[in-house]
């Protein structure tokens, strides 16, 4: 049976088909085809001389060669999404990976923490271009790498309608339209105002949603002015409000006997939370021990203690803790860490209009859009203390201890001293926080020229800016180090002190300039490594930093389009346009993250640089065929566009399309083109930035469990001879850096699609039946992109040449003689990347005794999702792996009847199973590298009254499903045992309510 075969019998498909027809006789379906494009609401639009998504040809239908799909407004919000944020991500189209959302406020992210994003076909952000009523949404976010639309500034009440083009499109809109667009539609024409408001609450409590908003407008003889006000917000919900996230284990199960095989925990004979182990990737934090080499009889005697009052044994007072199940651990402050993160956002949009009654006739126009984001994270915090040899804060077992445990750097006061002791201190939770405002401000005119027949013209500046900033808590590496270089107190000093053995000390800098206020560190003891330390020290060494981001985006245009000449089959159509577009970021961090001076963290210079490009292109649509036998419509739509960047130069992308309905009930479409991306501003001229991931990502801790003669374990053991049970104790450094010196060129990509769309006439007891399948692919070769810290380490060490030749091992320098690693990630062209799909839109719509059933099915099947690094490499087939599953879909029955709707909705996750993408055999390995499909139910009802007034309530995840659970040491994005997927729902069972009057 051919693959395309076996696919039209997925399960999911099957079940919601049987079961639309055992509702309704007759087989239910929708497409948002673009033949005769219909939306998400009951009723049909009538709409005249339209521009749609994808072209720049006004006509009289809703019709294009590329499948676009339309949402309403209308029908989200009965779905519980009243945010256009999540109508966006929660779309079939966005399903194919990760939407960067609040689920990630603890990662480094594009935009910083808190940006909220759309990809499309598992393509990127950066891929998918987002407009607002047709035209550029500019970037907003806050650090150094912003270079998307961030959601959060969008309005929701004002919008009509989102269409999306599932195909790319930079001949028509320029660079980023690589996987797709999305394009915002605001409303027209009010003459009322309508108040609204939406709460929705958890069932397990945490992330209420609050939204209320305003939208209103008035219209007069010439003119017209609408717009709206609008307030979100996302309360926290904090990783210990759920059971599944709040014991994150290894997860292993023994094949044979389906036991799980995890560290256990003494004291409760379960499986130990936040184990530390070589399948690191649980959210372990170490404290309560110090890294110190004790010495006894001239042996060494370990390498890592935990206090142990009254204690008797090798060092008095001191366990030995090298066995990680004997390692103490700090869940507590983990559980008070975000699992979505909390925000607000405020927004204000205003759109006008003047018949001017003079040049052809012309509209002069304005859109402002104004919005703040206030967002905030919380994480946790551990305080790595190094003490040197010879400090009194140390105990004496290792005070004067030979073992170097590290060599302090150069720049501080201790340069070159070993140190024999380092405290692992779990200092407590610490909050990071955003303010971003974006302003948006469009002016234009548009007419006729009427000495050119029906020509149109629409001429207009679109200027964008993003200021943001960003505050975060860092230990200050100056302080630290003070902290850490006491003497004995001077008799009678004002300097805080810390008391060892009955002498009081002070640090060395308060004995030279008494105006420094240094608070001394504390003495290496149990309640020190408990966390419990003096507020004045806390204060002292961890303090606030801010930094700032400007990104600016102004787009001046002119598009003309109109009649070309006579066709027998109609008339010949086409649109010419020129563009200039210039953008700008300015990223300035604090001034301790400038000078290097945040303690075991980020430290950036200044992001700055800008990039413009000036463009023309070219569109012309052709009807060939039109009301004949066999060809009721034949229509070739092709389009160009020439660009010129200043970054670069020059390129040139194309595309053509074709319309054929050989029926009225029949018709097919297709298209071909390129299109580009140009490097972001933030690719190019990133500033040298460090920061740090975990040492869980060290792919040679306790490298002595790893099977022997593998390639890892053997190139580990070339460079921690005699140390299998090695455990990285330091943060790794990861350096990132533009790549505008090396040459960064722009991505290029080929995509094809072909649709068929069937609209058989029915009787009308049958009902209406519209199907449309379509067959997509898109090929983006010299990738611009980072390979990333985890991966390039996994890279190096898993490659047979190593050291001795290996490519990825270039970008991992050769440890330092204490074992701590440093990797270097600049944005770089890789080779390739390729998707390929079939998406499945299905509706069918009837009467059912004095009201309307309609059923709808959106799904998309992920024929493959193939990368590669370089051209010699082969390709990672990633499609159906972890975070990529094949299938996603929803469902959806919505009946009407009189002034009630009732509806039931389904979404579905397909499996994903890496088993052999690692390499690992599911019959004998140990580790769960599969989960099993995802499905969430939903249902709600609304009554709208005649006095204007309406009211929704409903329950998403009804069956409150959790995230899938999988081992640890495959990914960082994972929490508790869950995979940390934006398609699963990590809310649980949530109620909701939305009411709205207008008057």
């Amino acid at each position: 049976m051919s693959d395309t075969a076996t696919r039209l019998r997925h399960p999911f498909l099957l079940v919601v088909a049987a079961g639309a027809l055992a509702v309704s006789g007759a087989a239910a379906a929708q497409d948002t085809p673009a033949e005769n494009q219909t939306d998400d609401s009951s009723e049909e639009t009538t709409i005249e001389q339209v521009v749609v998504t994808g072209s720049r040809v006004r006509r009289d239908e809703f019709t294009s060669a590329a499948p676009v799909q339309v949402i309403n407004r209308e029908g989200s919000v009965l779905a519980g999404l009243s945010t256009t944020k999540e109508i966006l991500q929660s779309s079939t189209t966005s399903g194919g990976g990760n939407q960067i959302n609040n689920y990630f406020g603890g990662f480094v992210t594009e935009g910083g923490p808190g940006a909220n994003t759309v990809s499309l076909r598992g393509l990127g952000a950066i891929r998918t271009l987002v407009l607002l009523n047709g035209r550029r949404l500019g970037p907003a976010g806050t650090r150094g790498q912003v270079g998307s639309a961030d959601l959060n500034v969008l309005p929701a009440a004002m919008v009509e309608r989102i269409e999306i083009l599932k195909d790319g499109a930079s001949s028509i809109y320029g660079s980023d339209a690589v996987a797709g667009v999305v394009n915002v539609i605001t409303r027209r024409g009010l003459n009322e105002f309508t108040f609204e408001t939406s709460q929705a609450h958890t069932f397990d409590g945490g992330g209420e949603r609050s939204v209320y908003s305003v939208v209103g407008g008035l219209t007069g003889e010439r003119w017209e002015i609408s717009g709206s006000l609008e307030f979100a917000e996302r309360e926290n919900l904090a990783v210990g409000d759920r059971d599944w996230s709040s014991c994150s284990t290894e997860y292993l199960i023994d094949p044979a006997t389906g036991d799980r095989l995890d560290q256990i925990d003494i004291r409760t004979g379960e499986p130990r939370c936040f184990p530390i182990s070589n399948l690191s990737g649980t959210n372990f934090l170490a404290h309560n021990y110090i890294v110190a080499g004790g010495v006894v009889a001239g042996m060494l005697a370990g390498l890592r203690w935990a206090p142990q009052p009254g204690g008797t044994g090798v060092i008095p007072g001191w366990q030995n803790v090298d066995n990680p199940i004997d390692r103490p651990f700090a869940p507590d402050i983990l559980l008070n860490e975000s699992l979505i993160s909390p925000a607000k956002s405020y927004t204000a949009f205003l759109n006008a209009s003047y018949d001017l009654r003079t040049l052809g006739d012309a509209e002069a126009y304005v859109e402002v859009l104004a919005a703040r984001r206030d967002s905030e994270q919380i994480g946790s915090r551990q305080l790595s203390l190094d003490y040197v040899r010879g400090s009194p804060l140390v105990p004496l077992p290792f005070r004067t201890s030979p073992v170097t445990i590290a060599v302090n750097p150069a720049n501080v006061a201790l340069a070159g001293q070993p140190v024999v002791a380092r405290s692992l201190i779990a200092f407590g939770n610490d909050v990071t926080s955003q303010e971003v405002d974006f302003i948006r401000a469009v002016g234009g005119i548009r007419g006729d020229l009427s000495f050119l027949g029906d020509w149109k013209y629409d001429a207009f500046v679109n200027y964008n800016l993003a200021e943001g900033s960003y505050t975060f808590e860092s230990f200050l590496t100056d302080r630290v180090y003070n902290s850490l270089d006491v003497v004995v107190a001077p008799p009678g000093t004002s300097a805080p002190t810390v008391v060892v053995g009955g002498v009081a000390y002070t640090c060395r800098v308060n004995t030279i300039n008494a105006a420094a206020g240094c608070v001394p560190a504390p003495e290496v003891n149990a309640t020190s490594l408990g966390g419990t330390l003096d507020q004045r020290y806390r204060d002292y060494i961890f303090r606030p930093v801010t930094g700032k981001t400007i990104f600016e985006e102004a787009t001046f245009a002119a598009i003309f389009d109109g009649s070309l000449f006579d066709m027998p089959a109609g008339r010949a159509k086409g649109a010419v346009g020129l563009e200039y577009r210039t953008s700008r970021i300015n990223d300035t961090p604090s001034e301790d993250s400038i000078r290097q001076n945040l303690y075991n963290l980020t430290a950036a210079g200044i992001t700055k640089g800008d990039d413009s490009v000036s463009e023309v292109f070219l569109e012309v649509e052709l009807p060939l065929l039109r009301n004949l036998a066999f060809a009721k419509d034949l229509t070739f739509n092709a389009s160009g566009r020439y660009t010129d960047y200043d970054s670069y130069g020059a390129d040139e992308t194309y595309k053509v399309g074709l319309n054929f309905a050989p029926f009225n009930w029949l018709k097919f479409r297709g298209t071909k083109g390129t299109s580009y991306r140009a490097p972001g501003v933030y690719e190019q001229f990133l500033a040298p930035t460090s920061g740090f991931i975990s040492s869980q990502n060290d792919p040679c801790n306790q490298w002595g469990t790893l099977p022997v003669g593998s390639i890892r374990r053997t190139n580990c053991e070339s460079e921690l001879p005699g140390q299998p049970n090695f455990l990285a104790s330091s943060s790794i450094r990861v350096d990132v850096g533009g790549g505008a010196a090396q040459g960064l060129e722009s991505e290029t990509s080929d995509a094809e699609t072909f649709g068929i769309i069937f609209q058989p006439s029915l009787p009308a007891a049958y009902g209406d039946f519209q199907v449309a399948l379509d067959w997509w692919k898109i090929d983006i070769d010299n990738q611009v992109s980072r390979i990333g810290g985890a991966g390039l380490l996994r890279l190096c060490y898993d490659d047979p040449q190593f050291r001795a030749g290996g490519r990825y091992c270039n970008f991992v320098d050769p440890r330092t003689p204490g074992g701590t690693l440093r990797v270097q990630d600049n944005f770089i062209n890789i080779a390739t990347q390729k998707a390929e799909g079939l998406d499945w839109n299905i509706r069918y719509t009837r009467g059912l005794g004095t009201g309307t059933l309609r059923l709808d099915l959106r799904a998309t099947d992920y024929i493959l999702q193939d990368d590669k690094l370089f051209p010699t490499d082969d390709f990672d087939r990633n499609n159906g792996t972890l975070f990529v599953p094949e299938w996603v879909g929803d469902f959806e029955a919505r009946y009407d009847w009189r002034e009630w709707t009732f509806r039931y909705g389904l979404t579905y996750v397909g499996k994903m199973d890496s088993y052999e993408f690692f390499g690992e055999d599911p019959a004998t390995s140990p580790f769960v590298l599969a989960v099993n499909e995802y499905m969430t139910h939903s249902a709600s009802v609304r009554y709208i009254s005649k006095n204007k007034w309406q009211v929704i309530a409903g329950i998403n995840n009804i069956t409150d499903e959790e995230p899938k659970k999988f081992s640890a040491g495959v990914t960082s994005l994972r929490q508790g045992d869950g995979l940390l997927y934006s398609g699963y729902d990590f809310f649980g069972r949530t109620a909701y309510l939305t009411l709205s009057l207008t008057f």
